[in-house]
């Protein structure tokens, strides 16, 4: 595998020239990018130019991460040139949150293979439910496909968010690749050092990813009296204080939950993956020491058990999808997270990835990929 890493930004340019001689179909072009390059094409179609035969796909963000660094106002790259593992790009729209489980099973229907070995998903973060998007991909392909990736991001506002159909930001959209060939090794990990508070409450009343009441309470007025002051900031104060998700109710297997929106009508709370009804529901929060952990946590997962984890040197695309909450509550300290996972890795690795409003990765080894939120999540493809 051969890897290019480059940024970009409006004044400064392109850190180096993308290098044309990496293209080819089983090349494949990340891009991560601020939301307002949706009205400047110019980075995009740079990359276009110099990869016409590659596969290029990316999103808006909440934060560009670009090696031990992140940004904002920018664009981070991730060129890899595979020598053994085939390639194919998948993308299709989704209208609203009603229609992303048959978005998903549309997209597992443009990759399906009997050498598949992963899918990277990039999603519209407002317009999608993340837990039946990727139930959909994972009910339509063949069992042990390993599912990543994340929502697209719009920072803290929650506005307009978009992903990268053929070079081209597209709102409503759901894109993916697919890799296919016994050589790949794909890594995974995810941790997210957020711990309970307050009581717990049974959710009385939900639809999807809609929440309405608690205890038989309307939800939002529950939340609203917990977060005080910081109430009139929602939906992104919310992010300070995610919902831990158990459906079955037995204390196992927490999902984190971010809110996307309200509706001060419906007294309701929308989130970025389902909340099922009959579960339990519970305050989190968290300090910077438990987030930064918990990269290096999720670091050590994807690494574990690769066939060159022993080799310094080894050449490995490392893609981390990180949430917005998480960068809101480490602030200025927000570099260290990424610090932490390539701490980690081998010397040969390029690190790209992006603040997102949902994060894609299977719970452990063998599991199926699930949507999380306020998560470290860790995806590393490599060759043997």
């Amino acid at each position: 595998m051969q890897l290019q890493h480059l940024t970009y930004g409006a004044d400064v340019g392109w850190s180096q020239p993308p290098a044309g001689d990496l293209d080819g179909p089983q090349t494949l072009v990340l891009v991560f990018a601020a939301p307002a390059f949706s009205a400047d094409s110019t980075p995009f179609d740079s990359l276009a130019a110099a990869f016409p035969r590659a596969i290029m796909l990316g999103c808006s963000t909440s934060g560009e991460i670009a090696g031990k660094q992140v940004h904002d106002a920018s664009v981070s790259v991730a060129v890899a040139k595979f020598e053994h593992t085939q390639l194919r790009f998948a993308a299709t729209a989704s209208a609203d949150a009603t229609d992303t489980f048959d978005a998903g099973a549309r997209l597992a229907a443009q990759l399906t293979g009997s050498e598949l070995r992963s899918v990277f998903i990039l999603s519209d973060g407002l317009s999608v439910n993340g837990t039946a998007l990727v139930d959909g991909v994972a009910r339509h392909l063949q069992p042990g496909v390993i599912i990543t990736g994340g929502l697209a991001g719009d920072g803290s506002r929650f506005q307009e968010t978009w992903i990268l159909d053929r070079g081209k930001p597209t709102k409503n959209h759901v894109c993916a690749v697919g890799f296919y060939g016994s050589r790949l090794h794909v890594g995974h990990g995810c941790n997210g050092g957020w711990q309970d508070f307050g009581p717990e409450r049974r959710i009385t009343r939900s639809a999807g990813n809609v929440l309405y009441e608690l205890d038989d309470k309307p939800a939002l007025e529950l939340y609203k009296t917990y977060l005080g002051k910081r109430a009139e900031g929602l939906p992104g104060t919310a992010l300070l204080f995610p919902l831990a998700i158990r459906p079955d109710g037995d204390g196992h297997n927490a999902l984190v939950r971010t809110i996307l929106g309200v509706d001060e009508a419906q007294h309701s709370l929308t989130f970025a993956g389902d909340i099922p009804q009959g579960g339990i529901a519970r305050l989190m929060r968290a300090n910077a020491e438990q987030l930064i952990d918990s990269a290096a946590i999720a670091t050590q997962q994807a690494f574990s058990g690769s066939p060159r984890d022993d080799d310094a040197t080894a050449a490995a695309l490392i893609i981390s999808v990180s949430c917005v909450g998480r960068r809101l509550v480490l602030g200025e300290r927000i570099e260290e997270e990424v610090e932490a996972v390539l701490d980690g890795a081998p010397h040969g690795a390029v690190h790209v990835g992006f603040y997102s409003y949902g994060e894609i990765a299977p719970w452990g080894p063998g599991g199926v990929g699930v949507l999380h939120n306020q998560t470290m999540t860790i995806t590393v493809l490599s060759e043997a």
